[in-house]
């Protein structure tokens, strides 16, 4: 509380100097605030960066925050609030983009310094150490408004950013990808040009936290990432990707139990459909594949998406794998046929064949070189089955 035996003296024409320091401060606000400006000018580099335009917006601060402490300081005492919030409600929303926080406390650092250093000059020395004291308490409070103006931003532009980024993954999951949707996903912080993957697994069962934790991990992996929940889904898309499995296994951790399928590698955001559609029906069908490995790709599904009924896994299977093998030559696929109809056995497949068992172990090699798969491995041995037993009955054109 302010002492009354001094500050409110009454002066030589019947004011107190109280009344008196608040006129002085009043016609001084012009000036203190062109001072405050000069002083940053010369000494916040990124001030003197900042388009006119944006320099005037601070401007606007400043001598709004100046008046507002004139304005506190009239009538000043313990209970009445500081009336910080009209300082940062003279510039536009735009001046909390192109300014951090930390830039902010900054320019308040240097009206205060500037209001200390000009205080005697406009009030004179038996009233500095008055207005001192009250600049220090003022100057406190639009720190901690300034905090809450920026958290209060942030939080609402955190809400929005998430809307917009369910809105930009439910197009680029649907294929309906135009340069609205590129524009948002820029926006948002999109910049790779190739390299893109899509991921999808369950939600954890928790605070709902997965999305922020995603986003996190695969910033400090140094890929680009759109993120959201889809019902029961949720959904990572990730850029600047080279390694799509490497790729998933940096947030893998943040998905909720079960699989989490990783669609193709695909050249760009355009093409991020190609990649969600067989992560997705991956998703789906991964059930019957109970010890898939976690993170798992769409590709590995692929007896279990054809099963379910994917026509793009049913012909990828022909393509990929009946076709390279016919096209090997008779022999391969009469070979592997007779492995796989023995039972897996290289010594009943020789005896059915009429060859040595080395002979059938050297075109089983010529099986793995053609298309990677190895038929002496049980998953592999599957996959191959099943791609034989859907290009016998749709028998697709050899060269």
């Amino acid at each position: 509380m302010r002492s009354t035996s001094d500050a409110e003296r009454p002066g030589a024409h019947g004011t107190s100097r109280h009344e008196r320091s608040v006129h002085l401060l009043e016609r001084a606000t012009g000036r203190l605030a062109t001072a405050a400006i000069a002083r940053m000018e010369d000494t916040l580099s990124w001030y003197r960066a900042m388009p006119a335009e944006q320099r005037s917006w601070v401007g606007l601060v400043i001598q709004a925050g100046i008046a507002a402490f004139v304005d506190w300081y009239r009538n000043a005492d313990e209970s009445r609030p500081t009336p910080t919030a009209d300082v940062f409600g003279t510039a536009p929303r735009d001046l909390i983009r192109s300014i951090s926080l930390q830039q902010t406390v900054e320019v308040v650092r240097v009206a205060i310094e500037v209001v200390e250093d000009n205080v005697e000059d406009v009030v004179g020395p038996d009233d500095v150490r008055d207005v001192r004291e009250g600049v220090l308490r003022y100057s406190r409070e639009v720190a901690f408004s300034a905090a809450h103006v920026y958290a209060r931003y942030a939080e609402a532009r955190g809400s929005w950013d998430a809307r917009l980024e369910a809105t930009v993954v439910d197009s680029l999951l649907r294929g309906e990808v135009d340069e609205d949707v590129r524009s948002r996903a820029s926006a948002l912080g999109w910049t790779a040009a190739s390299g893109v993957v899509v991921i999808i697994g369950r939600p954890r069962p928790d605070d709902g936290t997965s999305a922020d934790e995603i986003r996190r991990s695969a910033r400090h992996a140094g890929y680009d990432v759109l993120t959201g929940g889809q019902g029961d889904r949720l959904v990572a898309v990730l850029g600047r990707v080279e390694d799509p499995l490497q790729a998933a296994t940096a947030i893998v951790t943040h998905f909720g139990p079960g699989p989490v399928v990783v669609g193709p590698l695909v050249p760009d955001l355009v093409s991020a459909a190609t990649s969600a559609r067989p992560a997705v029906t991956g998703l789906l069908a991964a059930a019957g594949w109970p010890d898939a490995p976690r993170p798992v790709s769409a590709g590995s599904l692929l007896p279990e998406r054809a099963l379910a009924g994917d026509l793009e896994a049913l012909n990828d299977l022909v393509a990929e794998l009946y076709v390279p093998i016919a096209e090997a030559g008779p022999v391969v696929l009469e070979t592997l046929a007779a492995y796989l109809e023995t039972g897996a056995s290289v010594e009943a497949a020789a005896r059915l064949l009429f060859v040595h068992p080395n002979t059938v172990r050297y075109r089983l090699r010529r099986v793995t070189d053609v298309v990677g798969l190895t038929p002496t491995d049980p998953r592999d041995s599957y996959t191959l089955r099943l791609a034989l037993s859907l290009g016998r009955m749709n028998p697709p054109a050899i060269e």
